[in-house]
Parts: C-alpha cells; structure tokens; sequence
C-alpha cells in the first residue's frame, strides 16, 4: 500500500522497528517532524522525520531518521529482522534453526501444561549452543584510531546524509592488495598468495549480504543485476573494504582454523590495516554522492 507523503506514518510513542546500519532494532517514536531537504536534494519538499530511542541503547544514539528507516511493529518485520541477522552471522542452517525456535514469537503461544517442559529443553539447547560458541576460533582485529573514524565518518555519510560512494572507485580493492603485495617482504609466497585470494574471495561474497547499508543496495542491483561476471573487488574502493574488517571476526568463527593459523592471520590482517592506513589520503577520498 502506497504511503501518503501529507502525512505521518508513524505516530509519537509509537513502538517501531528502525534500520541502524545493515540491522533492524526495535525503537521507540519520540518526536516527529516535517523537514524541508536540503537544496542539494529535492528543493521545497518536506520529507516525514522522526526522532527515534532505540530500546536497550543510551540515550546518545537517540536520533533523527528518515521516514525510509522506520518499519511498522509487525510479524512480518520481525520476521525479516531476524533474517538480517541471521544472514549476518552465516550460521549453518541447523545451528540458525535452533537459535530461531529459542527467539520465535510464536513460542509464546504453548500452553501452560508444556511450557515448563519446553523451558528446560530451551535451557539445554541454549546451554549447547553457548558451549558450541566457545568452542568457535575467536580473533580480535585491532583496527587503528584513524581508520576507526574513517568507518565512523563513512556510516554518517551514508545513514545521516544520505550520501553514497560514487562508483566505480579509482582506487578499486584489487589494486589496493596488489599495492600491499608489490611492497610487503613474505617467506611463504604461495602461502601469501592464498591469504590475498581469501581476502578478495570474503569480499566479493560478503559485500552483497553483509557490507552494504540500506540505501546502497540500489546503486549495487544497477551494478550486478546484469552483470554476473564483474567482480565488485573491480568497481568497490578501501571504503567498503574497510567494513569487511569488522566483519571478519564472525566469517572466522564460522571455520575450523587452530590457534596457529589464527595468530597468523590476525597478524597478516592487522598489517594489511596498517598499510591502508599509510595510504588513507590516496585510498579514501571521499567521494560521495546523493543516493536517487
């Protein structure tokens, strides 16, 4: 059903769900608000704007969205914000349907008699799951300061402003690694060969489900809808590469990597990071433009 634009969707102290970045979370109607663009956008139209709490979050994220970030308190709309984060955590199947069974809405709906029975089996399956989880190859990628602020200016540009990268980039990914592999020293080529491949790999696969905020998938299904050959390591720049970051401690944990490897791989991570940052005013350039 078509919205009507002379009106608010949304009503205050309305319960909602809000797109934060590439996730959906329940939030709170504070305040509304009709607010004309600015004149670089659509000059003299007003657009809905409501000023959001986020439930279980400080009120320092409390913020002003846009009517396009706000999503009626629906099944179907929870239904599709566990679908995000179950993308986002790539568990296997079996392991995401457990997790479901424990979180579904639905559950609620058991009677009395079987809910003390079903309460003690959720516990052990939780219990499993978590011992599971322990189990997993945990690393830590230190990301350094001014890189942090560079991910933290990208999320404004592109969830505040409404600002998305102009492609394709100069700079693409593949040549940034083929920088990074002309000037690093290595013993094992092969072996940093295949760490190089899996980098590009995890991009290409991940940028699709996992690295891409709202607003951006547009500009990507204008890219690729078409085109199944093109590799967006060929067209996406050191911002988007940069979100794959701090993305990968969770593709990690999905694989069965011992301590060693992992030592290995958070050291090769943690230095590839720090020569994009001795590259950051050629890399990044801030080339934003207003998403359509």
């Amino acid at each position: 059903m078509a919205k009507d634009e002379n009106k608010f969707n949304f009503e205050k102290d309305e319960r909602v769900l809000c797109y934060h970045g590439p996730f959906i979370y329940e939030a709170k109607v504070l305040e509304i608000l009709k607010k004309e663009r600015r004149e670089s956008e659509e000059e003299g139209h007003e657009v809905n704007q409501y000023f959001v709490h986020y439930k279980g979050w400080k009120q320092t994220w409390d913020e002003w969205i846009t009517e396009d970030r706000v999503l009626k308190y629906t099944d179907t709309n929870l239904q599709k914000q566990k679908q995000l984060k179950e993308i986002h955590l790539r568990r296997k199947p079996s392991r995401a349907s457990s997790t479901t069974n424990l979180t579904d809405p639905a559950a609620s709906s058991i009677t009395t008699e079987s809910r003390g029975r079903k309460r003690n089996r959720d516990s052990s399956i939780e219990k499993a799951r978590l011992e599971e989880e322990n189990k997993r190859p945990d690393i830590k990628i230190t990301i350094p300061d001014s890189l942090k602020g560079l991910l933290v200016d990208d999320w404004e540009n592109v969830t505040k402003n409404r600002q998305i990268i102009s492609l394709p980039k100069t700079i693409t990914v593949d040549k940034i690694l083929e920088d990074y592999k002309a000037t690093s020293q290595f013993k094992d080529e092969e072996a940093f060969d295949e760490f190089m491949m899996g980098v590009q790999l995890y991009f290409n696969k991940s940028l699709g489900t996992s690295l891409l905020y709202r607003i951006e998938y547009d500009q990507y299904d204008e890219l690729f809808s078409d085109d199944k050959t093109t590799k967006p390591s060929s067209i996406y720049g050191a911002e988007h590469l940069l979100r794959l970051f701090v993305e990968i401690p969770n593709m990690i944990s999905e694989t069965n990597v011992d301590s060693d490897t992992l030592n290995e791989l958070k050291e090769r991570f943690e230095d590839l990071l720090r020569f994009i940052q001795s590259h950051e005013k050629d890399y990044f350039t801030n080339e934003y433009s207003h998403a359509k």
